[in-house]
């Protein structure tokens, strides 16, 4: 059973007493600048630095989930570039046996009311600057270096977007594709839409978070379910 937002304070208390004041001030400054109203797909990328670099753009820009689709390219963290920026990103990988695991990404965005917003050129695109971010929550799908978005992005898309360029490289790399994207969208975000976590959310992401600088949360949370009366699960 999920704990509630009320236990996950009291457990947030508790991990306390194991974490060094510095680290849960760090928190406390962050986590009110999470946000879910954002999120990024990435489809198939295979250079280890590109993908770290997206990550390590959402951490620092206060986007909390990546939806990582690994179809024929293994997703692997370059611990260079990603600076400890994938302990604090949650993460959401599709790599089953299946050739596509696109569809089961795109599936689970559109379950969480996420609009698909293909970054691609096509008739439709809309200009960066132009995009509302008024009409949801919105999942921007980046595809991979050589080919772009697959056609299954493209038949499930709900919107396309296009960076404007003027000059004569016909796209920008991804990480920086994705830095353009994400700055220029959350600016607007933050100014014209509900974009902070809502209070459970909230609460769970900071368990979560005083958990990881622990070297056996596993252990601290067994015992304060134990003390409380609460499943463990």
């Amino acid at each position: 059973m999920p704990r509630t937002p009320e236990q996950d304070r009291e457990l947030a208390g508790f991990l306390s007493e194991f974490v060094m004041p510095e680290r849960i001030a760090l928190i406390d400054r962050v986590l009110p600048f999470r946000t879910r109203y954002v999120t990024v797909m990435l489809e198939d990328i295979y250079q280890s630095q590109n993908a770290s670099a997206v990550m390590r753009t959402c951490d620092c820009l206060g986007v909390q989930d990546m939806y990582i689709v690994e179809n024929r390219n293994e997703y692997t963290v370059n611990p260079w570039v990603v600076r400890g920026s994938d302990q604090w990103v949650t993460q959401h990988r599709f790599n089953t046996s299946q050739a596509d695991n696109t569809s089961g990404a795109l599936s689970a965005l559109k379950a969480r009311g996420y609009r698909i917003v293909a970054t691609a050129l096509h008739r439709d695109s809309c200009p960066l600057e132009d995009f509302d971010v008024r009409k949801g929550p919105f999942a921007l799908v980046f595809g991979n270096e050589r080919e772009g978005i697959s056609p299954a992005v493209a038949a499930a898309a709900d919107e396309f977007l296009e960076t404007p360029m003027c000059g004569f490289t016909e796209s920008f790399n991804i990480s920086v594709a994705a830095g353009i994207c994400l700055y220029t969208l959350l600016r607007k975000v933050r100014l014209e839409t509900d974009w902070a976590l809502d209070e459970a959310s909230a609460a769970s992401l900071r368990v979560e978070w005083l958990g990881r600088t622990l070297k056996s949360p596993g252990d601290v949370i067994a015992r304060f379910c134990r003390e409380r009366g609460y499943s463990a699960e």
